[in-house]
């Protein structure tokens, strides 16, 4: 029998990966998407025609009951939120609203249509922030250390108080950083590997960074996703931390890219103050082990074969776009 799959956020990363993933798997793939005036379809391009679209918005309970009553999904997943670290200093309500209490929102959305349904939230490793202990894993207590680490340490605990409220299969994925050619740029990673695209192509000469001395655990979306899915297939709903076991600085994330097309970073790399956080997240580093042991889940991409292949992507974009 064919799943249905309800997506927020499905024209991100993340979703257009596991978009991708749950089509494979033969599911009928519902996308929920906010009305703008141009969409925004880069991701999710190649397999548009095999999604149906619903409009809606976090925000909108009433727009989310409708998605899940068109959609009767077995699954939702969301993904939704505002999701850079450094815009939820700047927008601390929207973020707030975003990533927090629209989780409340889907999840009362499904409570009401579809109770039996089975509810993936994307959680955070921001939320653990200024870290109690090394590596976090599930039972480490949060200490955010932004308005974004906060509004997930608030949808993470929703999820729970749902789960063990009115005993619906709810699941949080407490993902570490995770990134592929189709992340935004204004994240570190594709910021780097698009700048030293540019830089390689004449286009540009330098790259004006923060904190290089900070450590993040960096994996594949495309691996991360199949974690989501897992968790959704468990005879119980549980939590679980996804990531590589792996810490790498801003620093060597630089080296690899810029070493990847013969260049030099130091060569081309600023130090700008505009870009150290008001309060820095220093040492991310998960412990996936239960993840592994319970999920069967594993890792196929490495960190440098991520990096290099960001480069090169971004490479063949630019040189495509100026042919």
């Amino acid at each position: 029998m064919t799943k249905n799959a309800l997506i927020t956020g499905i024209t991100g990363q993340d979703g257009s990966y596991l978009a991708e993933l749950l089509l494979e798997k033969g599911y009928k793939v519902f996308g929920l998407r906010r009305r703008t005036s141009v969409p925004i379809m880069e991701n999710i391009e190649h397999i548009k025609n095999d999604i149906e679209f619903i409009d809606g918005d976090l925000l909108d309970l009433s727009s989310l009951i409708n998605a899940v009553r068109i959609s009767n999904p077995d699954e939702v997943y969301n993904l939704a939120a505002q999701s850079f670290v450094g815009t939820s200093w700047i927008q601390p309500v929207l973020t707030g609203q975003s990533t927090g209490i629209g989780v409340t929102n889907i999840l009362e959305a499904v409570r009401i249509v579809k109770p039996e349904a089975r509810f993936y939230q994307a959680s955070s490793s921001e939320m653990f922030g200024k870290v109690v202990e090394t590596p976090q894993k599930e039972t480490t207590p949060f200490y955010p250390r932004s308005p974004y680490g906060v509004a997930k340490v608030y949808g993470h605990w929703i999820t729970v108080n749902y789960r063990e409220s009115f005993d619906m299969y709810a699941c949080s994925g407490i993902l570490f950083n995770h990134e592929s050619p189709r992340r935004g740029v204004e994240f570190v990673t594709r910021k780097v590997t698009d700048a030293v695209a540019r830089i390689k192509l004449g286009l540009q000469k330098e790259l004006r960074m923060g904190n290089l001395d900070a450590k993040r655990d960096w994996g594949f979306a495309g691996d991360y996703v199949k974690a989501m899915h897992l968790m959704l297939q468990q005879e119980t709903p549980d939590d679980y931390v996804i990531s590589t076991g792996e810490t790498h600085t801003v620093e060597e994330l630089v080296d690899i890219a810029f070493g990847h097309v013969g260049l030099n970073w130091q060569d081309h790399i600023v130090i700008d103050q505009k870009f150290v956080r008001p309060a820095e997240v220093d040492l991310l580093l998960g412990d996936h082990s239960k993840a592994k042991e319970k999920l069967g889940w594993e890792l196929e991409v490495g960190f440098k074969q991520l990096i290099t292949m960001m480069v090169e992507s971004d490479l063949e974009r630019i040189q495509k776009s100026l042919r």
